[in-house]
């Protein structure tokens, strides 16, 4: 089990979305490696697994037929189609890990993430929880960039990831904390500065004065 949130402090479910290959993952990694109180939601895809990734571990890998009937019995805090593929995140994998006191990274897109602001609205600890961050290269040429060097797609589905790029850029403004990327070491002093702001936010604080 993960060590729980620093004293003082209620977990956070800390929403994080960038256009892909923005670098939301490798910043996940870096949070993760560092924080040890922090752990991450794994989300369910009907795509097949990378190289190197594991069921349980990178992401929960299953069929079109079983994710229909996860949305259809509402087990998901939300969900999406992404380039042709199911996503979505257990709500149990959630509320779980944020009660035992442990902050919640959640890694998704930008569809997943103003699904979770909609459910937050009408719930009060997803709400209490909840900080959205938006992460992203300064330009399209720079995404463009990276997701060329990452060489995982043909030139047909490059352009069409760099297509939906361009419309999930234009959502940042519905986030609450805007990170432009520049290097994995800046991305994560950045991010760690709004942990440690969020921490300190009086709605979120367990401090109370004592004789």
């Amino acid at each position: 089990m993960k060590p729980p949130t620093p004293s003082g402090s209620l977990p956070m479910l800390i929403v994080i979305s960038a256009p892909s290959g923005g670098g939301k993952t490798t910043l996940c990694q870096q949070l993760l490696t560092r924080h040890p109180e922090m752990t991450r939601a794994i989300t369910c895809t009907t795509r097949a697994p990378r190289a190197g990734e594991m069921d349980g571990r990178d992401y929960f890998f299953i069929d079109s037929e079983e994710f229909t009937r996860g949305v259809e019995c509402g087990a998901f805090l939300e969900h999406a189609r992404v380039h042709d593929h199911s996503y979505g995140t257990p709500k149990t994998e959630v509320l779980e890990k944020l009660h035992k006191g442990n902050d919640v990274l959640l890694n998704i897109d930008v569809q997943g993430a103003a699904t979770v602001c909609s459910r937050a609205v009408a719930d009060a600890e997803l709400r209490g929880a909840l900080v959205t961050v938006f992460l992203t290269p300064a330009t399209l040429g720079e995404l463009e960039a990276r997701l060329r060097r990452r060489g995982t797609d043909a030139p047909t589905e490059l352009k069409k990831r760099l297509g939906v790029a361009r419309q999930e850029i234009a959502q940042w403004r519905h986030f609450q904390y805007l990170i432009i990327s520049t290097s994995i070491a800046e991305d994560v002093r950045r991010m760690e500065a709004i942990i440690d702001a969020e921490r300190m936010r009086q709605s979120r604080s367990k401090f109370s004065v004592e004789d």
